[in-house]
Formats: structure tokens, C-alpha cells, sequence
């Protein structure tokens, strides 16, 4: 169980720094990225678990450092995706705003 709150806590970090390395951060909220990561590593850590990589010798890296590599791409994506998106949809509303 400690393995997990360590996978957790070290992606909630890394969902904050890459929050705030985001030029587009004002477009949404610091903990999306750091919830969306916590989640994602979370539910990694559980699924290697029961599949028994925890305790394979040689292989107890693994729940260790993949969930934190999927946790920190999901939030990276999020942030991607929801910036972008963001930003258009707040360019059209201004332009269709200014145009009345």
C-alpha cells in the first residue's frame, strides 16, 4: 500500500508542474492535471498489481515506474487537448461577440 500512495503523491506532483509549465493554465483548473494523473496512476498501480507484477522478481520496478510514466502522459494530454480546445472555443465566442 505504500507503493501506491508514493506512485500517487509523485504524479499528483508532476500534474502540478506540468500545470504550471502550461502556457494555456488560465484555460483550466491546477488540479485537472494532477487528478487526471492521480486516477490514471492509480488505477495502473492496481491493475499490475492483481496481474502479479509486484512480487515477480526482477520485476518489482514495474508497478513502481509505469504508473508514474502513464499518470504524467495522461495529464500531459489533458493539458494538450483541454488548452487547445479551450482556447479556440474562447477565440470564436470573442470574434462572434465582437462581430454584433
Amino acid at each position: 500500500m505504500l507503493s501506491l500512495t508514493i506512485v500517487v503523491l509523485a504524479t499528483v506532483a508532476a500534474g502540478f508542474i506540468i500545470w504550471a509549465s502550461d502556457k494555456r493554465h488560465a484555460k483550466y483548473g491546477a488540479a485537472l492535471p494532477a487528478g487526471i494523473a492521480a486516477g490514471v496512476a492509480a488505477l495502473a498501480w492496481i491493475i499490475l498489481i492483481a496481474a502479479g507484477f509486484g512480487y515477480l522478481p526482477g520485476l518489482t520496478w514495474l508497478p513502481w515506474v509505469l504508473p508514474m510514466v502513464l499518470g504524467t502522459a495522461a495529464a500531459i494530454a489533458v493539458v494538450v487537448y483541454v488548452g487547445r480546445t479551450r482556447a479556440r472555443h474562447d477565440t470564436e465566442r470573442l470574434t462572434a461577440i465582437l462581430r454584433r
